[in-house]
């Protein structure tokens, strides 16, 4: 809903048959006594590895829940991941981007139980062979390779206590026979999604705040079915569908409006309120499909993936937005203005990749590749603006569409090499050529038709090495150059309606914005490492806060927009401490990060690249640095390792974001947790010190403020309930990349 948006300007029934088991009470207990000593925490040429296969954080956990406990990975809202030192981590499932949009991932993950991972993967630098954006890193998630025939799965149930209560259920499937291999999953659930808002901007004469909550209730259904089937010992064709469906109807935002004039000397003259009673209905329907086929051509791995993937994603919105102000008793039941909004969104997209592998002798291997997307996306806007007078009559009808079709056109090409040159040394290089064509037309009644153009063609580099000195000590280098198209939805030119006088406007003149990234990294004994970063972000895309006075009914008024646009440059250093290690015979693992974040912001912006309508100079070329402290601890209540308790916590100081100055956040979590045969139950309590709410304020030279305060009621506790059945041997289907995924991630 409209508020999302905001936010993310803001910050970042059960089975009844199972497989029979055969279990040896001798052999189990031999194996329990084997002392595992591999690494679990190391750097490899290009990534970190934490093996977690053996580990007691992975049962009855979900995906999402042991991605959050992984060195180097943090989340500050439960539904994003970050990569220390980077904008955004991507999903990737054994070296292929998650066959799945932005939207219907978190819940993925959340509704996934951690069994199944061997290790995760974290890219913080991907090479040019991985379609990535801006100073993107990547996660990717390496699952447990079983190799008999039969049949396993899992169910899982939680139910969570926020400020409402909501539940979840995921039921996962695979099956493999001979050289045909079934993965299924399904899950589902429904919660409320509540925030409340404090909202102050002004000047020293003129002031607004809004008050109040914002309630979303959603319910969502989803999963995906996958068939792999090996045509001979070289070569394999699999075919996947993915699907997802959200509903949001009911959603309401009431916020009390207030606004106070003040004279020169800072006394009050006047006050005004009004209420912002807003409802909302909403629906997406995400479905994909991608045909894969994989070659190997030799012995040493060398090897052709062909895939062609079609996606189409369908946003149905209508929003009722009404201001009130006090009728003659003082209720608020007499209405000022009324704004309809119908906006949907339609995106299909036919996407189409080639890559291939070629392994030499001596350990060099080239890759080459190229890509092709092509998108349309229709967005027929509607809104009706009523007015009405001082008294509640009806004053006029100003009614405001805009049908918005844009096509895009993407050819990308790519080439790396990379060679091991001793047991010490290794390095890759590689580059990214990437053509991008695109149109944008604006059908306006009685307006002449708007021709928006973009045509990219970019260059983007990649250089990295790695040196172990000895045994212990290890140092790598890494560079590249990325660039980061908008949104599909930044793209469509519609007005968010918050308040009367609060609105986001989104902006078709958009255009992409390249990075540039370095990255230093030293680790001591696979336990202990340093992290140097640098990024340089030109023509940010972000929304930019703007304020002007107006005037109404012969009285000044304040009016606050959020523009998205290109809003000058921007560069992030930061430095990070980190160590993973166990302690007391493997009783307790940790995993503890610290370093210093530096923010340079560089730009300035008055009018709306949009409307055209100018706005007080907004200005931004603040710098900060911050403290960032991550740790996450695992600790087994008894000898038998049945009983676990988990201690989470991260503190982030304030820092100078593109809204102004974000002020420090931090969140104490525990679960508790008991592995009980085939069954874990765990209870997580989130937010324990409620100390995790969103605060931003900003002062300009010309005496405008802004403050934004979000309470998104973190705290609170879930309850879940995990059984694992049948052969658990069973080969995992191959996780293909869709030809459509570098798409998913743009659509809302």
């Amino acid at each position: 809903m409209k508020t999302s948006i905001l936010i993310a300007a803001i910050f970042f029934s059960g089975l009844s048959f199972a497989q029979q088991k055969k279990t040896d009470s001798t052999k189990t207990k031999d194996i329990e006594g084997v002392v595992l000593t591999k690494q679990v925490f190391k750097k490899q040429s290009d990534r970190f590895v934490y093996d977690v296969a053996a580990s007691p954080v992975t049962k009855g956990n979900t995906t999402f829940d042991l991605l959050r406990q992984t060195p180097l990975l943090s989340t500050t809202d439960d539904k994003t991941l970050k990569i220390a030192g980077k904008n955004n981590a991507l999903i990737y499932i054994n070296g292929r981007k998650s066959n799945m949009d932005a939207e219907s991932l978190a819940q993925f993950l959340k509704n996934t139980p951690a069994e199944n991972i061997q290790k995760i993967e974290v890219i913080t630098m991907p090479g040019s062979e991985f379609q990535v954006e801006s100073s993107d890193g990547i996660i990717n998630i390496v699952l447990k390779k079983k190799m008999s025939d039969g049949l396993n799965g899992n169910m899982r149930m939680s139910n969570s206590q926020n400020k409402y209560n909501g539940s979840s259920a995921s039921f996962s499937a695979n099956y493999r026979k001979d050289k045909l291999g079934i993965s299924a999953n399904l899950y589902g659930g429904e919660n409320i999604q509540a925030q409340d808002y404090v909202l102050k901007n002004g000047t020293s004469l003129l002031q607004n705040e809004s008050v109040g909550s914002v309630d979303d209730p959603n319910q969502y259904i989803g999963g995906y079915l996958n068939f792999d089937y090996q045509l001979n010992d070289k070569s394999n064709l699999a075919l996947s569908w993915n699907t997802n469906a959200t509903k949001s109807y009911g959603s309401s935002v009431n916020l009390l409006n207030t606004l106070r004039t003040f004279d020169t000397g800072g006394s009050l003259l006047d006050t005004k309120y009004n209420k912002s009673d807003n409802l909302e209905n909403a629906r997406n329907y995400n479905n994909s499909v991608n045909l894969n086929y994989e070659l190997k051509t030799d012995s040493l791995g060398s090897k052709l993936n062909l895939n062609a993937a079609y996606l189409n994603f369908r946003r149905f919105q209508n929003s009722d937005n009404r201001t009130l102000v006090p009728a003659a008793d003082g209720s608020f039941t007499q209405l000022r203005q009324q704004v309809l909004q119908d906006i949907p969104q339609v995106i299909n997209n036919f996407s189409a990749m080639a890559d291939y592998i070629q392994k030499f002798k001596k350990d060099l291997t080239v890759s080459v590749g190229g890509n092709f997307n092509k998108t349309k996306t229709d967005n027929d806007t509607k809104n009706f603006f009523y007015f009405y007078d001082t008294s509640g009559n009806f004053n006029n009808l100003r009614p405001d569409l805009n049908h918005f079709i844009y096509d895009e056109n993407i050819y990308g090409f790519y080439l790396t090499a990379e060679k091991k040159f001793s047991d010490k040394f290794s390095g890759k290089i590689g580059t990214r050529h990437e053509i991008t064509k695109s149109m944008g037309t604006s059908e306006i009644p009685d307006k002449p038709m708007q021709v928006f153009e973009r045509d990219y063609n970019n260059l983007l580099p990649y250089l990295s090495f790695n040196y172990a000195i000895n045994d212990k000590n290890n140092v790598s280098y890494s560079f590249s150059s990325r660039m980061r198209r908008p949104s599909f939805w930044e793209l469509n030119p519609v007005k968010n309606i918050l308040t009367e006088d609060n609105y986001t406007q989104n902006n078709p003149f958009v255009k992409a914005s390249t990075t540039y990234n370095q990255e230093l990294t030293y680790m001591y004994k696979n336990s202990y490492f340093l992290i140097l970063n640098h990024s340089l972000f030109k023509d940010v895309i972000t929304q930019v806060p703007l304020q002007r006075n107006i005037e109404r009914d012969g009285k000044t008024y304040r009016q606050l927009a959020y523009i998205r646009t290109n809003f000058g440059d921007k560069q992030e250093m930061s430095a990070m401490l980190g160590m993973q290690k166990t302690f007391f015979k493997k009783a307790l693992t940790t995993n503890f990060n610290i370093g210093i974040q530096h923010n340079i912001n560089d730009g300035m912006l008055s009018t709306d690249p949009t409307t055209g309508i100018v706005f007080d100079t907004y200005i931004n070329k603040n710098k900060s640095s911050s403290l960032i402290i991550q740790t996450n601890n695992t600790l087994a209540l008894d000898k038998k390792k049945t009983w676990f308790l988990g201690i989470n916590y991260f503190y982030v100081d304030k820092q100078q974001i593109e809204l102004g100055m974000l002020k420090d956040l931090m969140s104490l979590d525990l679960s508790l947790k008991k592995n009980w045969n085939d069954w874990t139950f765990a209870l997580n309590v989130t937010d324990v010190l409620r100390t995790n709410v969103v605060e931003i304020e900003d002062y300009q030279a010309n005496g405008n403020y802004n403050y934004v305060k979000n309470d998104q009621f973190r705290r609170g506790g879930t309850l879940s309930i995990t059984y694992n059945f049948g052969n658990q041997k069973v080969k995992k289907v191959r996780d293909i990349e869709g030809a459509s995924d570098a798409i998913k991630s743009r659509t809302r």
